[in-house]
């Protein structure tokens, strides 16, 4: 697109081919946003910008004379979101747009509800990247920037998609991200304490998560999960028709009752006077409410519940519950688990299966809700028989300190637990003390391919390094 169709009050022709707000991600024909970030001002990068190729830039403050065309606005920040939408002509107007909220469950629901609908008609943008027919491409945040939010939508519109299933999580209402999107459905799983590094408080991690609901049509649908402790607080926010799932008799969706196997689970779910028996590949009663979601989602869509009963086998969330082909008298399973409450259900679930010991890795996010640190040491010396404390995502921070601070509640009453610093030697480590029929459970990063330390980001994959460390014990190749 042209810059003056772009910005009609300029008179330049330029070519502009992307949008970027990073200076060194910068390629030839690019416009630059000096957007104002957590840590930097953007401004103070417009030279690097126009080195490596930016076609203009638009700035909120005088920044002199340049060699590509500047365009001045008021704020870059809610400029970006406006320029992306006109850029890329409103693709989130051209979808039925669908969001999830929630503290627990909003990659499993999002990805339910993708696989109910058809990803051949619904794309799906969360921590595990995005996806649509067929096609699977990264994602550096649970909910991205605006400029590659929208790009994505355009992305999915012109691969046919109707439908885009999204994570909205609380940190990008926070920054602004999505202030501008109308949802025609909203969704959540459960809100407890998280991100509060963040937000600062609980009450404003909530308030955070409302605008979900608060940005929803008037002719949409907010799907609500009624056995939640903060149910009538969503409710109360919601700008389109409440619908509920849970076990309450009123509930839209009814969850009647359920069985849990080890390796399925069997649901009576009751809609509209009518029970329908299903047969989910999904584990834990917190996958009961995460498909409990998704199938209310996709029949206030306009999904049948015959529809949707044959999708539900082919329901799969990477990184969840994922349990390894290791051919061992032991188990290894690997899960994004990483909140107290996401460990604890985990935990409880996990210990109603045919196992002897659960023997846990796990690690706490740098730069983080540093609160939630002791809380997770509580939680897995608790409920799991012993602990291996580790890093992950330590970014600027010390793993060592990061550690410490889970362990500061545990170690006057507990001695089922080490700390391993390095997390390739702590799964292995792991792998090496389990004895038959003991589950080895790496949690905290499910399927995700990198590690954020201080100075670098590197790949590292749990799977990988799980299947390696059996295979070094077992002496043969794993699956």
């Amino acid at each position: 697109m042209k810059l003056n169709k772009l910005y009609p009050q300029c008179n330049s022709e330029v070519e502009i081919k992307d949008i970027k707000i990073n200076s060194k991600e910068i390629t030839d024909g690019d416009l630059f946003v000096c957007t104002m970030g957590v840590k930097a001002d953007r401004h103070d990068f417009i030279d690097e910008a126009i080195k490596n190729g930016a076609s203009a830039i638009v700035v909120s403050r005088d920044v002199g004379e340049k060699s590509v065309p500047i365009i001045k606005v008021e704020n870059t920040n809610e400029e970006l979101r406006k320029v992306c939408a006109r850029f890329y002509d409103y693709p989130d107007k051209k979808v039925t747009l669908i969001g999830v909220t929630g503290t627990d469950g909003k990659t499993s629901t999002s990805t339910i509800l993708q696989t109910l609908i058809g990803d051949d008609k619904c794309g799906y943008i969360g921590t595990n990247g995005r996806s649509c027919r067929g096609f699977v491409g990264d994602n550096p945040n649970t909910t991205p920037d605006v400029h590659l939010l929208y790009k994505y939508f355009n992305e999915f519109v012109e691969k046919g998609c109707s439908y885009i299933a999204m994570e909205a999580s609380s940190e990008a209402f926070f920054r602004g991200r999505l202030q501008d999107l109308r949802y025609d459905l909203s969704a959540y799983t459960n809100i407890t304490s998280e991100h509060l590094n963040i937000h600062g408080s609980f009450e404003n991690y909530v308030e955070c998560k409302l605008k979900l609901f608060r940005q929803t049509k008037k002719d949409g649908y907010c799907v609500l999960n009624s056995d939640d402790k903060l149910f009538d607080r969503v409710k109360d926010a919601c700008n389109g028709k409440v619908v509920t799932y849970g076990m309450r008799k009123d509930a839209t969706l009814q969850i009647v009752k359920f069985d849990v196997f080890p390796t399925h689970t069997v649901i009576d779910f009751k809609y509209e006077g009518k029970t329908y028996n299903i047969d989910s590949p999904l584990l834990g009663d917190f996958n009961v409410y995460n498909l409990a979601c998704g199938i209310l989602s996709a029949l206030c869509l306009g999904v049948s519940f015959e529809e949707l009963i044959p999708r539900i086998k082919d329901i799969k969330v990477d990184g969840r519950l994922d349990l390894l082909d290791t051919n061992t008298p032991y188990y290894v399973m690997v899960d994004y688990a990483h909140t107290p409450n996401g460990i604890a259900k985990l935990l409880n679930f996990v210990h109603t299966l045919d196992i002897n010991r659960s023997i846990v890795v796990i690690g706490q996010a740098g730069e983080r809700d540093y609160l939630k640190r002791p809380k997770v040491g509580n939680v897995v010396c608790d409920n799991a028989s012993y602990g291996i404390f580790t890093y992950e995502d330590p970014r600027s921070e010390d793993p060592k300190d990061i550690c410490e601070d889970i362990i500061k509640e545990i170690k006057k009453d507990h001695d089922n637990y080490e700390i391993i610093i390095d997390r390739r030697e702590a799964i292995r480590h792991a792998v090496n003390m389990a004895k038959n029929k003991d589950m080895v459970l790496i949690l905290g990063k499910g399927n995700e391919t990198y590690e954020k330390l201080k100075n670098e980001t590197i790949y590292f994959n749990d799977v990988e390094e799980a299947y390696e460390a059996v295979r070094l014990r077992e002496g043969k190749k794993v699956a």
